[in-house]
């Protein structure tokens, strides 16, 4: 089983943005190290608990930071976005890193004003356009705009030998048949929604079962391992915790420490499930390195993959770096160092 990671650039309580950025190209140089196969790294806006809000910024940094590990994006959110200068950033960043740049695509809301700050066209209502953008960015990328298009007089692979992988990445399914007729990798958000994730990456599949090359499936769940199942269990109240702050008060929220979570939380959301149960997947997977990897193990087989990308939303970062090194440790990886 490949082992990755998305970054959130978690804000841990009483620091700052700053200390979460250079925090999360630390992981990056970690999860090299440990042998996981890529880090991506997120884009959320108007947030105060997460710092990555470019995510190509975090790519250089960390490509920059390592020399095997792939870096990409989970994902950069291209319905705000021209597909032209999405796709010169990130050819920009195969010349840099050559071979190792993931370009993962997605799509998402983040509230009205932040919409419309975003926005590519302000004049015209926005549209649901995303299978025609992705279209666009690969026709940048590899040549494939007709003669008479207007764009076909631009070259920005000119003097760039590698291209980067191109990913789709989405939480309901909608974009898995597209990303397989298109012949890309598909990766779901099953920290989202983990009830839909097997049967989104099943889909991929199928629709890709003729590729010579099939495009691969990435499942991607919150992970915390520590040493015991009942530690584990107690460090994923800190996700829980920060779910319900980001409900009541919005983007505002900050991420509680796990004295605050216990305080916050009712016995019922500290009971939550974080191992399947009844069929039914959690929304975070915690526990022993064993218990974790048993479950992953589950999950990979009924989805139809053989690479799981783990979230990590916990507070502190040397705990969070100490789940990593366990995780690792469980699933076999080989260090890329001594």
């Amino acid at each position: 089983m490949k082992l990755s990671l998305v970054e959130l650039s978690t804000v841990s309580p009483g620091s700052d943005k700053a200390q979460a950025l250079k925090d999360s190209v630390d992981a990056a140089q970690q999860a090299e190290d440990l042998g996981y196969h890529r880090i991506w790294y997120a884009e959320h806006h108007d947030s105060a608990s997460t710092a990555s809000t470019a995510p190509e910024i975090l790519i250089a940094l960390a490509a920059s930071a390592t020399s095997r590990i792939r870096v990409g994006s989970g994902a950069v959110l291209l319905n705000h976005y021209s597909p032209y200068k999405v796709a010169e950033t990130f050819l920009q960043l195969e010349a840099v890193a050559p071979g190792r740049i993931d370009l993962g695509l997605g799509r998402a809301t983040a509230g009205p004003v932040v919409d419309l700050a975003l926005r590519r066209d302000r004049d015209v209502p926005p549209t649901d356009d995303f299978a025609e953008q992705v279209q666009e960015v690969l026709a940048h990328l590899h040549g494939g705009f007709p003669a008479d298009h207007p764009f076909a007089r631009l070259d920005p692979t000119a003097g760039i030998s590698f291209r980067p992988e191109v990913w789709i990445l989405g939480s309901s399914g909608s974009s898995a048949q597209m990303a397989g007729q298109l012949g890309l990798g598909y990766a779901f958000a099953g920290f989202i929604n983990p009830g839909l994730a097997a049967r989104a990456l099943l889909r991929h599949a199928a629709h890709t079962a003729g590729s010579p090359a099939r495009p691969r499936g990435i499942l991607s769940v919150s992970v915390v391992v520590a040493d015991t199942d009942a530690e584990a269990q107690r460090l994923s109240w800190i996700r829980t915790a920060l779910m319900a702050r980001l409900a009541r008060a919005g983007t505002g929220a900050q991420v509680p420490t796990v004295e605050e979570a216990a305080r916050e939380l009712t016995q019922a959301q500290k009971d939550a499930p974080t191992v399947i149960t009844d069929g039914r997947w959690p929304l975070q997977l915690a526990g022993s390195p064993g218990t974790v990897r048993d479950q992953l193990e589950q999950m990979t087989k009924a989805a139809g993959v053989d690479e799981v990308m783990v979230q990590d939303m916990v507070a502190d970062p040397a705990t969070r770096a100490h789940s990593r090194t366990l995780l690792a440790q469980a699933l076999d990886l080989t260090p890329a160092r001594t």
